[in-house]
Formats: C-alpha cells, sequence, structure tokens
C-alpha cells in the first residue's frame, strides 16, 4: 500500500534529491520544487538578467514567484494584470512597474519594449497584446496551462521575430541551482500554513483565488 504525499516516510535513490539551503524556512520552500522551478527555468534559459525588461503576466501562484526571480536576477520587471488591487501587491515583490493589462494606451505604450515575457495565467486570454510588447527576436514564453486551445495571430509574429514558447518544470541538476539561488537571495514562496483539519476550507478558497500564493499542508497535524 502507498500513501503518496501522506507517506511518513520515503524510499528514494540519491541521485533524486534535493538538497534544501538551511536558512530557508522547510515550508515556503517547498514550493520551490513546483511554482519555483517552473518560473525560473524559463527566465534562466532565455537570459533574464542586467540588462534586459521582462514581463510577467499574472500574479497568482507562478507569477509572484516568476516577480522574485526575475528582479533577483537583475532584470527590470514589468507586472502585467487585469486587477488594479494588485499593484502594491506587485511592487512590495519586487516589479518595477505595474500595468493594467486592460488599459489599451498602457499596453499601447509599452509595445516592442520587452525582452522576454513569462506568462503564468491558467486562464482563457489573449496573447497578441502582449505579444506586441516585444522586441525584435524576443521571446513569450508560456508557462500557465489554460484548459482550450489559444489562438495567436501569425502577423504577431512574423514581422518582429518574435518567438512563442512553452516549459513546464526543470530537470534535478537545474532545480538544485534554482535552490541554491533561493538561498543566497533568501528566496522563498509567499505561503499560507493550515492544518490538514483545514484541507476543505483551504480548496473553497482556493477555487476563488483567495490565497497568498501557496498553501502549504502542516503535516504533523495529520496525527491530530
Amino acid at each position: 500500500m502507498t500513501y503518496g504525499g501522506y507517506s511518513e516516510r520515503v524510499v528514494c535513490d540519491e541521485a533524486f534529491t534535493l538538497r534544501v539551503p538551511t536558512n530557508l524556512d522547510p515550508a515556503a520552500a517547498a514550493p520551490l520544487l513546483c511554482a519555483g522551478i517552473t518560473t525560473f527555468s524559463p527566465l534562466k534559459r532565455h537570459g533574464a538578467g542586467p540588462g534586459k525588461r521582462v514581463g510577467i503576466v499574472g500574479l497568482g501562484g507562478l507569477g509572484h514567484m516568476g516577480v522574485k526571480f526575475s528582479r533577483a536576477l537583475g532584470a527590470h520587471t514589468v507586472v502585467f494584470t487585469t486587477s488594479p488591487g494588485k499593484a502594491a501587491e506587485a511592487t512590495r515583490l519586487g516589479a518595477h512597474e505595474v500595468v493594467l493589462s486592460t488599459d489599451s494606451l498602457a499596453m499601447a505604450k509599452r509595445a516592442l519594449s520587452l525582452d522576454l515575457i513569462v506568462d503564468t495565467v491558467s486562464a482563457p486570454h489573449a496573447l497578441d497584446p502582449y505579444l506586441a510588447l516585444l522586441k525584435l527576436d524576443a521571446t513569450m514564453v508560456l508557462v500557465g496551462a489554460p484548459p482550450t486551445p489559444q489562438q495567436v495571430s501569425s502577423f504577431s509574429l512574423f514581422m518582429p521575430r518574435r518567438n512563442l514558447t512553452g516549459s513546464l518544470i526543470g530537470g534535478i541538476a537545474e532545480t538544485q541551482r534554482m535552490l541554491d539561488f533561493c538561498g543566497q537571495h533568501g528566496i522563498v514562496c509567499d505561503i499560507e500554513r493550515i492544518r490538514m483539519q483545514q484541507i476543505n476550507e483551504a480548496w473553497g478558497r482556493m477555487m476563488k483565488g483567495d490565497v497568498k500564493y501557496r498553501f502549504v499542508i502542516d503535516m504533523a497535524s495529520l496525527k491530530g
């Protein structure tokens, strides 16, 4: 019989284990193995760093980590959100600019200005307005997973030779590099720690988008 994530112990080949820096809170570090590597990997692969302008679309479980990593890597970080109330939160997390994506004038002002966009949104949304923000040969990476196919105009890609790609998580070596980077910069996920007995309440809140930004279960609460 197996218990998956509810197991008290597991046996694993050391080649598939990771070292979590001791200066990181284990609970806040746990989601780094999902949301952390999902955003760190495309940012590193596509050259986010000093002198680069990076856009992060969405400010949720993935997006808030994208902002933290982009800022720590040295890139000028711009958050795009449909929620005006998230501006202060985006700034707190490290964004240099916050743009309301429903504001057509604000979006137009940033046309052809970004070197990289990481799109973390998992709800259906138009991609063309974001592609218009990319410079020549720049890239937009999809890490969110909308439930329906996304449509893109070919003309959003033709003339500026823009690239549209996707990314999932990362391998063991890359994930370890991400954890080491987090240890050096003191980066963890913003979490709400809950007891197992609160799981139904947490599920209901998650379905409403009412979590900042990951629930983490205290496994000791399994015993009462």
